[in-house]
């Protein structure tokens, strides 16, 4: 199939909006088939090898409904927040289906942001480890020149933001004419960023390819993408009340009042053996107040937030992810894109107003099957908050027991 035929015009009239909001819902999971076990999937053994060796146990639900039809060679739809595996789900269909005796770029996927897509390379290398996979991330504020270079030599996969890599491939750097499979991670995320024309126009350099998609909410334009390009794609729709994440467990604090917050946090983390934590809150002045505090109590903290600049980002995240920084302070800027193993506990300084943040910020542990704890501080203004939080998820959030430390 070519798209070198579709429209330009990208933008939904009112019309279009209203028609794609009724079809959105109404729109199912036309997908059935769930397999419980990685063995099961028929995958390669070297992908197994490097599935279990990356500390994975058995399949989250997005991965045991989707994994099969991605690695058919379907076009498929995945709906799930993140923190539920789909990052796992299309680099292990992208990985089983490629020719590794081919060294030319075979799949192509887009993030929103670097950090997101710098993550999804990392997964794909160590996932890919026993395989020989050459995986590149090609992201903004890097020089152009050494993507061209790398681009230039054998590579399987191009994970990128998408005005670089529609850059890389106007230069004639990636030529998209040997793309089989192309993937849009967190394309609500994308789409709300405004890459919308960008992604348009990579999507019509492609022909042949097999698309997924993988969204945390489905929006009008997003179907718009599904529509124009897709064929017969299969939808695998997560459930609400199916996203409460396996192996972490759930509790609340009572800390009364605000003030308090910050005793309570240092009594906990003297009383627990926590490999590494994130905490998060509400806004970057909280973020820049804690840490300071924090760090005059004698605590070996980081923290980033949007205002740090991209250079320190980066370094701050290095630290933290090689261990020699322990805890991690930030607000819901990292609530998407970072797969640290060892983050054993996620500490909710302040509850997220925005519910769908709430699944997004435990995710980070308890990764995969892995054991995790979320830990939320509640003042008593905050209770009604927290049934609010426990209905929409459809969980119970316990208050911490004394024995918590042997939970971890």
């Amino acid at each position: 199939m070519s798209y070198q035929e579709e429209s330009r015009n990208t933008e939904l009239s009112e019309d279009q909006k209203n028609y794609l909001e009724q079809e959105l819902d109404a729109m199912s999971t036309n997908w059935t088939e769930r397999v419980e076990s990685f063995d099961a999937m028929g995958l390669k053994s070297e992908l197994l090898r490097g599935i279990y060796s990356y500390g994975y146990e058995r399949p989250s639900i997005i991965q045991q409904k989707s994994i099969i039809p991605l690695i058919s060679g379907k076009d498929v739809i995945g709906q799930a927040q993140s923190g539920t595996g789909k990052t796992a789900t299309f680099a292990l269909g992208v990985l089983q289906q490629l020719d590794y005796s081919n060294p030319n770029v075979q799949a192509l996927i887009l993030a929103p942001t670097r950090e997101l897509a710098q993550q999804i390379q990392k997964v794909i290398i160590h996932l890919g480890d026993y395989l020989g996979v050459k995986c590149h991330a090609c992201v903004g504020g890097t020089k152009v020149a050494n993507d061209e270079q790398i681009l230039s030599s054998s590579l399987h996969i191009v994970v990128g933001t998408p005005g670089r890599v529609y850059d890389m491939i106007c230069r004639g750097a990636l030529r998209p004419n040997t793309v089989r499979m192309f993937v849009l991670d967190e394309a609500d995320e994308m789409l709300s960023r405004g890459f919308k024309d960008q992604i348009y126009e990579i999507f019509r350099t492609l022909s042949h390819v097999q698309i997924g998609l993988f969204s945390a909410t489905m929006t009008p334009e997003a179907l718009e993408i599904t529509k124009r390009f897709m064929t017969n794609p299969v939808r695998i729709l997560v459930q609400q009340d199916e996203l409460t994440l396996e192996g972490i467990r759930q509790f609340y604090i009572n800390v009364e009042v605000d003030d308090w917050k910050i005793d309570t946090l240092c009594d906990l983390y003297e009383t627990l053996n926590i490999t590494q934590a994130v905490i998060f809150c509400n806004t970057r002045r909280r973020v820049d107040w804690l840490t300071s505090e924090l760090r005059n109590r004698n605590f070996t903290v980081s923290s980033t937030h949007a205002s740090v600049d991209q250079a320190e980002r980066e370094v701050i995240l290095t630290e933290f992810r090689s261990g020699s920084s322990r805890i991690l302070i930030t607000t819901d800027l990292l609530a998407r894109g970072i797969d640290v193993h060892q983050v054993s506990v996620v500490i909710n300084y302040d509850l997220p107003r925005n519910f769908e943040k709430y699944i997004h910020r435990i995710g980070r542990s308890g990764r995969f099957g892995r054991k995790g704890v979320a830990v939320n501080f509640v003042t008593k203004n905050d209770f009604d908050l927290l049934k609010e939080l426990e209905q929409y998820y459809n969980t119970k959030i316990f208050e911490m027991p004394k024995n918590v430390a042997e939970l971890i």
